[in-house]
This record gives structure tokens, sequence and C-alpha cells, in this order.
């Protein structure tokens, strides 16, 4: 069995109601082994000799109302393997335990602090997780940007020391996810990559552009110096024909919403709610965009 050499962070943010679970490693697609999580429940990140029935049987436990100190002390009791392993676990109430077995790879441990747990093995020294504790309490924005401004404190105080590979990061609530009949907020994940922090900190901000819901506050008019903008954008891209003429009219509405969709940016903008205004984010990405 490969060991999941790594360093990670399970967290819950009460006034999102979110749980998630950031991790980084030298070893392909860490996504798809370590981080687990269901809203109203908790979340889990198991690691080194990773045994996914921690993940499975620990949100049981959770679930059934047990805290994460008493899961994590049932699920070390029932595995011979327990020295092997690293995991942490969050509970519903935000209460955090952790657990690194004496066999894990040197540099290994954990750090536990309200409302989250950092750990890792195979670091280049306690100042991985130090570092990750920090860049988590320090962050801004939402739960998902703090998780992976915990992975980028720790990837620059050298984390894995045999390198970089993949990285990942996972965040539910409830109805949270597309279409709102699930809990998958956001499940991002870069398999292969030689920065995959960095490049999942990109994909993040994209899941932002796309997914966030807009704020009133970033609404502005779409006045005539605006109108002419989108206008000359559509031409340039071949959406209609014409003159620039600053005009705001049914048909460049018609037109802007086909646009608007080929940028898969209808939760920012709306014929029927924003006839008349543009979503500040998605009009700095559409100058961005087209220039």
């Amino acid at each position: 069995m490969m060991r999941i050499q790594t360093f990670s962070i399970v967290a819950h943010c009460p006034q999102e109601e979110a749980w998630g679970v950031a991790v980084a490693s030298k070893f392909p697609a860490v996504g798809a082994v370590v981080p687990w999580a269901r809203a109203g429940v908790g979340a889990v990140a198991t690691q080194s000799y990773a045994k996914i029935g921690y993940a499975h049987d620990g949100l049981a436990l959770m679930s059934d109302g047990l805290s994460a100190a008493e899961a994590l002390s049932q699920l070390l009791e029932a595995d011979d393997g327990r020295e092997t392993r690293q995991v942490a676990l969050v509970d519903a109430q935000g209460a955090a335990a952790a657990y690194t077995g004496s066999e894990c790879n040197d540099w290994a441990g954990h750090l536990t602090g309200e409302g989250f747990s950092v750990q890792g093995n195979l670091l280049a020294g306690e100042a991985v997780i130090e570092a990750m504790a920090a860049g988590y309490l320090r962050a801004e924005g939402e739960l998902a940007d703090r998780l992976v401004a915990a992975l980028r404190a720790g990837e620059n105080a050298s984390g894995d020391k045999r390198g970089k590979q993949s990285a990942a990061v996972v965040v539910v609530r409830p109805n949270g996810g597309y279409g709102g009949d699930n809990d998958r907020y956001l499940d991002l994940r870069v398999d292969d990559a030689e920065a995959p922090v960095a490049d999942l900190m990109a994909l993040a901000r994209l899941h932002h552009l796309y997914f966030q819901p807009p704020r009133a506050e970033d609404q502005i008019k779409i006045d005539e110096d605006i109108a002419r903008e989108l206008q000359a954008i559509m031409i340039k891209q071949g959406y209609m024909t014409g003159q620039v003429n600053g005009v705001w009219d049914e048909v460049c509405l018609q037109v802007f919403r086909m646009l608007i969709g080929n940028e898969n940016l209808e939760m920012r903008w709306t014929p029927e709610k924003n006839r008349q205004s543009i979503d500040r984010v998605a009009l700095e990405y559409l100058r961005q965009r087209f220039g």
C-alpha cells in the first residue's frame, strides 16, 4: 500500500454552515483519497497509510451523534493498523480531534484549534502545521479560500519534503451543491501538476466567478459608456453586427444573453433580473477575457 504522505486541514465554519477539507501531497490524485465531508455531520481527512473506512465509518458515527473525539476513539479501537494511520475529524458542532500513529514517517504530527485541525506526515518539520494553522486563522474570504490559504502557508513552510504533485479542496453545505439538491458546494482537484496548490487557488477563483451568488452592492448600471463597451465586445466576437451606439435595447439584451451563456455566467447575469445592470465581477471578467 502506498503511503499518503501529505498535509491537510479539516474545518467547520458556523457562519457559512459549512464543513471542509483541503489537502496537498507528493502523491497523485490525493483528492480521491484523503478528503471526505457531509453537511450537518462533519469532515474527515484520512492519510499516511490511509484507511478509507475511517471516512465512511467516522461520518456514520458522527451522524449518529458522536463527537469527533468519540468517533475517533472508536475508529482507532477497531483498527489493528492504527499506528500507521493519520486521521483528523471535525464534527457538526465544530469540535476537532486528530491522531498521528507512532509509525507515521517523520516529521509527523497534528495541531487542533477551535473548529479545525491541521496535520501532516513526512513533512519538512513541525513548522509546516504551525504555519498552516496561522495561515488559516488570518485568512479572509469563505471557508474554501481559508482552507486553500492554509495549504499555501504549509507549502511556503516547505510542506511535504518530497515535493509537490496534487492538491484538493472539498466544502459541503446543506443544499449547497449545483441545483440545490445536494451538499457538494465545492469539490476541486488538481491531480498531477508542478504547482498544485497555486493551480487549486486559481480553480477556487473560477468557482467563485461561476457559482458565487452576486452581491447587491456589486450591481452597476449599464449606462451609455458600459453599453458601448459591451456592444464592442459582442461585435468583435461575432455575436452581432452594426455600430457601437451606446443604446442598450432589446436586441442587445438578447445577444448579450447568448454571450453570457457561452461564458457560463448565468449565475451573475440574466435579462429577467439584470436588464439594465451588470455584476461588477462579470464585467471585469469580460474585460479581461475580451479586452
